[in-house]
């Protein structure tokens, strides 16, 4: 056998591999195989049982001002942006796969093109998505939101040196930055393509790059969706708005319970080192506790001792760990949630589906289980059975749709409607449209699952699993 076989034999192997680790974590997923992407993806968005409490209710009160806030600022007029906030509490499903890229990077356009299959299937008119933003412009070798695969070759998205990229987060209020779209080391465009990109790109100044790519997908949006499709897109800066809403309530259950006189989140910390003891060891990584600090573009980590947080910069003032201290850091963006504050407040406590990658589809379910271990029995009941009667909380959604040598640019250019491209797509098998499910086979952390697993070390009944 040649090695190009062999190779292609072990592909197909180790996907074979994890498609049944995934239909066995997730026994709902098998019957979707077989069958049109379009049917899975209709079940991503279906309507499910929510469970309900007070605590929940109010955290979707605000989650849906929130949204509503988000809509208008996008451009949406008032009654949209209502219908946008109804649609999150008849149906709250959002998509919280992809990171804060601009819309027709490969990892993400098809990501968006299979939740607007699943969004027209049900006729809805929002399609509501977090992209994290507290990365850097390079996240590995030419990949990041500083770059773009463009024409078959890398497009510098902002024509920046890498020294102005290396240590830097999108999220960082240290521009101006503007589209330039140049050759990797600057310069005039790479490529046609390159130029036709930029005529659709706003042509600003933007003080943050996070800003400035939300503002672009508006527009590549517009040009790839028809109207009746609207996208609603929020970032990690946004969501340190919603967290300081709670915190400035204090009544509100993130007032009264995370930074509250009582030990949460102790108790969440101490959990997270327990499971990184365990068989699911670096699923929930402890990089920061609760919040990153914010400082002159740059990201860094936060340790809560004491009741206080602190960083790792000498010039950035301690943050006391109550709920005004937090509220204030956060409007003055000197905090950003870290993403299990993010899920807390946009999924957790609202009780809405997230539709993620592969390392998602488990820490989510781990986050969960985090909040829930913590979470006092004796004051905390009516929560605990509300997280408890979610049905399929987080989905597999990001990256289930992955053509082999995708050019999105080329393919809107081509077809006309980001909808045209859906259909044709969704006309396949779910295995077909996956593929060779390199995100998953290529991470070696779900190789140690399905290690785990075969040892029974891990299975559909561990505890930990409990609240997926």
């Amino acid at each position: 056998m040649n090695s190009e076989l062999l190779g292609a034999t072990c592909d197909k192997v180790a996907a074979e591999e994890v498609r049944g680790t995934l239909s066995s974590l997730m026994p709902d997923l098998a019957r979707f195989w077989a069958r049109p992407l379009t049917e899975y993806a209709r079940a991503v968005y279906d309507e499910r049982a929510r469970g309900r409490c007070s605590a929940r209710d109010d955290a979707m009160a605000r989650f849906r001002a929130f949204v509503t806030r988000i809509a208008l600022r996008s451009g949406a007029s008032q009654q949209d942006a209502e219908q946008a906030s109804r649609q999150i509490a008849t149906a709250p499903v959002i998509q919280t796969g992809p990171h804060l890229h601009l819309l027709i990077e490969p990892d993400a356009f098809y990501t968006h093109l299979f939740s607007a299959l699943g969004l027209t299937t049900h006729a809805r008119r929002w399609h509501i998505c977090y992209s994290s933003s507290t990365v850097k412009f390079i996240e590995k070798s030419k990949k990041g939101p500083g770059w773009l695969s463009l024409g078959s070759e890398v497009v510098n998205v902002f024509g920046l040196s890498r020294s102005r990229m290396d240590p830097y987060s999108i999220c960082g209020f240290n521009g101006p930055y503007r589209f330039a779209l140049a050759r990797q080391n600057g310069g005039g465009f790479v490529n046609p393509a390159a130029g036709r990109l930029k005529a659709i790109l706003p042509d600003a100044d933007f003080p943050s790059a996070a800003d400035a790519i939300k503002a672009a997908n508006q527009s590549l949006w517009r040009g790839t969706f028809p109207p009746p499709l609207r996208l609603l897109q929020f970032d990690d800066i946004d969501v340190a708005d919603l967290v300081a809403d709670h915190f400035e309530d204090s009544a509100s259950w993130l007032s009264t319970h995370l930074a509250g006189p009582g030990r949460f989140a102790d108790r969440i910390l101490r959990t997270v080192d327990q499971l990184n003891a365990g068989p699911w060891a670096g699923w929930v990584r402890q990089t920061t506790d609760f919040f990153w600090g914010l400082q002159d573009g740059r990201l860094f980590p936060m340790r809560l001792q004491d009741g206080v947080l602190s960083g790792g910069s000498s010039s950035f003032r301690e943050v006391r760990f109550d709920p005004e201290s937090i509220a204030v850091s956060l409007r003055q963006r000197r905090l950003v949630p870290n993403l299990l504050m993010t899920f807390l407040v946009t999924s957790i406590l609202p009780g809405v589906r997230v539709l993620g990658g592969c390392r998602q589809t488990v820490y989510y379910p781990l986050m969960r289980y985090l909040i829930a271990t913590a979470l006092d029995v004796s004051t905390d009941r009516e929560l605990i059975d509300a997280l408890r009667a979610d049905e399929r909380p987080g989905m597999w959604g990001h990256r289930v749709l992955r053509p082999m040598n995708g050019s999105p640019f080329v393919e809107i250019e081509e077809n006309g409607s980001g909808l045209q491209i859906a259909a044709r797509y969704g006309a396949c098998s779910l295995e077909d449209a996956a593929g060779d499910l390199t995100s998953f086979t290529g991470d070696p952390i779900w190789a140690e699952l399905s290690a785990h697993m075969r040892a029974q070390a891990i299975h559909p009944a561990s505890l930990e699993w409990q609240w997926a």
